[in-house]
Parts: C-alpha cells; structure tokens; sequence
C-alpha cells in the first residue's frame, strides 16, 4: 500500500483577517489520504495572540517584523516537513477535502510537473476575476494547462523543486513573484501547471491601486528581468512591458510618475539572485507558448 504523503503547508498573515484564517487552516486539517504539518507564519504579528484561537497541532512562527509576502512564506519552509509543500494565502481556503491528495497524485503520475495553481474559486459565487487565470488566452476556468505564471493564494510544489528553484522571491516584497517561481520551476526541468479540475476558495477583493502599488510592479519587473533572463532578454522584456504601461496610463500622470519611480529604482538597486533561465528552458517555454519576452 502506498505511503501516506506528508505536506508541508505554510499560511502567511499579519493577523488581520483572524476568521478567515481559522477557516483555512481548518480547511488543510480536514484533508483526507494525507498527513499535513501546518505552519502560520506571522509576518510582523505573533499567531500565538490569535483571537480566536488559532486550532491545535499548528506550528506558530513570529516574525518580529513584515518582511513581505514571499520573503515571510520562505521563512515558514524550515518549519514545516514532508515532500510536498503547500502554500496558502490566509484568507483562502479549500472546499473540497481531496485537494491535497489530487494534486500530490498529479505530482506523482506526471514528474514533469514541478509547480500546481488550481482553478480559484470566490465562495459565495461571485464571478471570479480572469486574472485568476494565468494564462494570455484566458479560455475557460476549467481548462487545464501549462502556465508560465501564478496565483500564489494556493500554491502546491514538491519540495525538492521549490529548494532547486531558490525559493520565493525575497527582496520584491510583494508583486510578481508569482511569474519568478513559475520561471524557475521551467528552469529546473520541470513544468508549471494550471489545474482547472482542482479548486481553492478565495473572495473577490479588488486590488488597492496605490503610488506604492505602482511603483512595487514597475521595481519588480525591472528585477524580475535582472535576476532571470539573458541580457538581450532582459531589456526586450523590460522595453515591452514600458511600452505597456506607458499607453495603459497615458492620461494618468500621476501613475506613470510613480511606475517610472519604481523602474528607475529597478536599475539603479541590485536584486541579487541572479540565477539566468538556460537557453534550453527559453526554448521549452517558446515552444510551450510563452517566449519570456512579453
């Protein structure tokens, strides 16, 4: 009889939606056909304060201040053991008690996946964002397919790709570090995969568009350029996403002021991390049909 999986699972919060995240860890305790060790990452908060109290057989790490969204998920790895991590935004959940032990069988019958976002769901029924879908061709929810980005609110990967492809991404603090783990999953060898026949619970919640916003997905852009493309890539892909943005805000001044503020800091502070995608990974995603330029 097989082994039971072990997966490690990571919820990150600031402690700011405390119902929302008793339901979702509740949620990756009710899995069945696996064996999961928790841990709630508290990024400037300490989960130990939780009110309500947060459910038994959790792993409680407080870190002293918010170092951002992908370097506090990291931190939450050494913590938590098993194969397989899962990393889950704190006001998601998951509805089905199967999710863990599908989307373990699908790492397990296909070793060319490295990475599994499922489809997003919002509970109450409203109709889900399409950015939820990672792909340019949005085509329906359902659908399944190699992705070249992802939706980080509920994130399965085995652990030995996530450690060979670094991890999160620590200095960008929030934005686009979804696109740089999908990138290096590919750059292992591996694949990203939208799982449409698997879903996670999330509300709709319109992003806040603020100076800050902007000029966090201008730097990380930049950054996201630097730290994992070849030169004639990297300026090909900074240039297109420029040109983007400066007709998407042609007639707002202000944001461009700020998304410019964000790209010169991109060239001027070194992200470190620079781990180039292979010319063999660039052809695998063109021929896949997502050349890293655009």
């Amino acid at each position: 009889m097989p082994e039971r999986p072990v997966v490690g699972v990571v919820v990150l919060t600031q402690g700011t939606r405390p119902d929302d995240l008793v339901r979702g860890i509740r949620s990756v305790l009710a899995q069945r056909d696996v064996d999961v060790d928790v841990a709630v990452v508290g990024n400037g908060w300490d989960p130990a304060t939780a009110d309500p109290a947060l459910p038994d057989g959790v792993t409680f790490v407080a870190l002293p201040e918010n170092l951002g969204i992908p370097a506090g998920r990291n931190r939450g790895v050494p913590h938590v053991g098993g194969e397989y991590l899962f990393f889950l935004d704190d006001d998601a959940f998951l509805p089905d008690d199967d999710f863990l032990a599908s989307a373990v069988a699908k790492l397990r019958a296909d070793f060319t996946i490295g990475l599994i976002q499922p489809r997003v769901e919002d509970p109450t029924g409203q109709e889900s964002p399409r950015r939820w879908i990672p792909r340019i061709r949005k085509g329906e929810a359902t659908d399944s397919s190699d992705v070249f980005s992802c939706w980080e609110g509920a994130v399965v990967l085995p652990r030995a790709v996530f450690e060979r492809a670094g991890g999160w991404a620590d200095p960008f603090f929030y934005a686009h570090e979804g696109i740089e783990l999908a990138w290096r999953v590919w750059n292992t060898g591996h694949r990203a995969w939208y799982a449409g026949d698997l879903r996670a619970a999330h509300p709709v919640i319109e992003p806040t568009r603020h100076d800050y916003y902007y000029r966090l997905n201008a730097r990380n852009r930049v950054w996201l350029a630097r730290r994992n493309l070849p030169a004639p890539f990297a300026l090909a892909y900074v240039a297109s996403w420029t040109g983007i943005q400066v007709l998407r805000w042609a007639r707002q001044p202000a944001v461009l002021r700020a998304w410019f503020g964000g790209w010169r800091e991109g060239w001027q502070v070194d992200p470190g991390g620079r781990v180039p995608l292979r010319w063999r990974t660039i052809a695998r995603m063109t021929l896949a049909g997502r050349p890293p330029v655009v």
